[in-house]
């Protein structure tokens, strides 16, 4: 039990002092490496927002906050596997899976893949393409452990390796993500806390930075030395409060409070209704404080998002299904921000 205790307090310590060292101007707009870490995984959790930081459980869990993945509500474990439609033409597939195991805890992994299409290969000499296409391709693999420490606390982390190639070149890092929830009894209230995505910086390097010159009458290849950037670290604190108003009806509010020093702060709030555990209704929305550090900063790409799902179970096997819509506040992406997810439990 104190080693728990132990774990709770650095947890807390960490956090606080990363919010600390950011709670200043931010100077690191649009400088992250690793972008696509941002990308929400999954419908139920994108249809919230992320507001359920506090609240999310099971498989689910491993995206918004790893220590709810200690609350797999199948017998065995769970597999889930989620499509969406990102921007620009831009998709990303997600595969995960999570067991539980007796008297130790829950552990799971996931796989993450980034499709954009293929694109034209240009030079200084050939600006409208050299006929030869490639790739990108965006990968992230990641491993999660969780456990009920006590009836009423939950902790989870994962691990991360990521990795981006563009023709060429390509950059490889690893993160940590860090996560707690409790439980307050009876009383549907749930407190989270999460600190995601810290890690080492990130390099583009590969032959595809080669440029030849002429020195002294001598070709030389050398190749261009780029800078590192920094992984999108994130704190984030949630409260949610569950009830139920009647026979099998029942209503869950969250709230996550979102802290980087990419962005401007985020306030997410989100409702979910199910009657019976099997239909589920969703929405949320996120609120930007004002901040005067950079022109536009609170006009978010993304508005207000929705989703429904249906459980149900099949046997020893419980099949469910979830969608999930994020508005775009932006014109002239040709594409909507869909997501769809398939989760089976056994």
């Amino acid at each position: 039990m104190k080693f728990y205790i132990k774990i709770i307090i650095i947890l807390l310590a960490v956090s606080l002092a990363y919010q600390n060292g950011y709670s200043g101007p931010r100077k690191k707009y649009g400088t992250l490496a690793a972008p696509e870490l941002l990308i929400p995984i999954g419908s139920s959790g994108t249809s919230l927002g992320g507001s359920n930081l506090a609240t999310v459980k099971g498989i689910d869990a491993m995206y918004w906050n790893p220590a709810g993945l200690a609350e797999i509500s199948s017998n065995s474990g769970e597999v889930m596997f989620s499509s969406m439609n990102y921007l620009a033409d831009i998709k990303m597939n997600y595969f995960a899976g999570a067991v539980r195991l007796p008297g130790l805890g829950s552990v799971g992994g996931s796989l993450r893949a980034m499709s954009f299409g293929e694109e034209l290969v240009t030079t200084e000499y050939a600006p409208d393409g050299t006929g030869a296409k490639f790739a990108p391709t965006y990968i992230v693999g990641t491993l999660s452990f969780a456990r009920a420490m006590t009836d009423k606390i939950h902790f989870g982390t994962n691990v991360k390796l990521i990795s981006e190639q563009i023709a060429d070149v390509s950059a490889t890092g690893f993160a940590f993500d860090f996560g707690l929830q409790y439980l307050a009894g009876a009383s549907g209230l749930r407190f989270g806390i999460a600190l995601k995505n810290l890690g080492s910086s990130m390099k583009f390097n590969g032959p595809g930075l080669d440029r030849s010159f002429i020195e002294n009458g001598v070709s030389t290849v050398r190749r261009v030395n780029l800078q590192e950037a920094d992984l999108p670290t994130n704190l984030e604190i949630g409260l949610g409060y569950s009830t139920t108003f009647s026979k099998n009806n029942n209503v869950t509010l969250s709230s996550t409070f979102l802290n980087s020093s990419f962005s401007s702060d985020e306030y997410k709030f989100g409702l979910e209704y199910n009657y019976n555990q099997m239909v589920f209704l969703r929405g949320a929305f996120t609120v930007y404080p004002d901040n005067s550090e950079i022109d536009d900063v609170n006009k978010s790409l993304f508005g207000p998002s929705f989703g429904a799902g249906l459980k149900y179970p099949f046997g020893s096997m419980t099949l469910g299904f979830d969608y999930a819509y994020r508005v775009i506040n932006e014109t002239g992406f040709n594409s909507t921000n869909q997501y769809f997810t398939l989760n089976v439990g056994f």
